[in-house]
Order: structure tokens, then C-alpha cells, then sequence
């Protein structure tokens, strides 16, 4: 059975914290749990989402946050890719290289 595993963009227009202004602010959510700020990579959320497509991401959905006051911007773009398989066990050799098969009965 096919798994997915899934990831978040946000793009978020936020006051900059060096000059007076705006800036706009890009976040990786991956499926680990990690938060990355990904906004060096590009200054576009075209440039985030081909990035992210070069490592076999697919958009799922965008969605944008329209409660937010004033001149913040929130953009999600949510993303899904399939699962790499599990690794298979591996099998445990004998001395003179036979293998070792073990059943479990019941």
C-alpha cells in the first residue's frame, strides 16, 4: 500500500526587524517535525515550490489566512510526496553462508 508523507510552506509577510518595512519570510514544516527557515533559497514562493518539486514534493493545497489584521499575509502551501518503503530485514547467514530462515508458529 502506497504511504504519503506530507510537508508545509508558509510564506509570511512580517515587519522586518533591521529596517523599517516589510518582509516576506518562508518556513519549511517537514514530516520529521523540523522547522526550517528556508527564505535564503529564494525570494519567491514559485522559487520554494519548484525547489521543493526537484525533491519529489507535490502541491497539494494553498490556503490563505484572511483573518490576519493590516498588511500580514499568511500563505500555506501544503505538499505530499510517497513514502520511501521501509527497509526489508535482513537475513541472518550461518557460518559457511547458508541462510537462516526462522518461522513463528502459533
Amino acid at each position: 500500500m502506497l504511504k504519503w508523507e506530507y510537508a508545509l510552506l508558509v510564506r509570511r509577510r512580517q515587519a522586518a526587524t533591521t529596517d523599517i518595512g516589510w518582509e516576506i519570510v518562508f518556513i519549511w514544516y517537514g514530516p520529521d517535525g523540523s522547522m526550517v527557515d528556508v527564505t535564503p533559497y529564494g525570494d519567491t514562493a514559485l522559487a520554494h515550490l519548484n525547489r521543493a518539486g526537484d525533491q519529489g514534493w507535490e502541491l497539494v493545497s494553498m490556503s490563505e489566512d484572511p483573518s490576519l489584521p493590516g498588511n500580514n499575509e499568511l500563505h500555506r502551501y501544503h505538499l505530499k510526496r510517497p513514502k520511501a518503503p521501509a527497509p526489508q530485514p535482513r537475513q541472518r547467514m550461518r557460518p559457511g553462508g547458508r541462510t537462516v530462515r526462522r518461522s513463528v508458529s502459533g
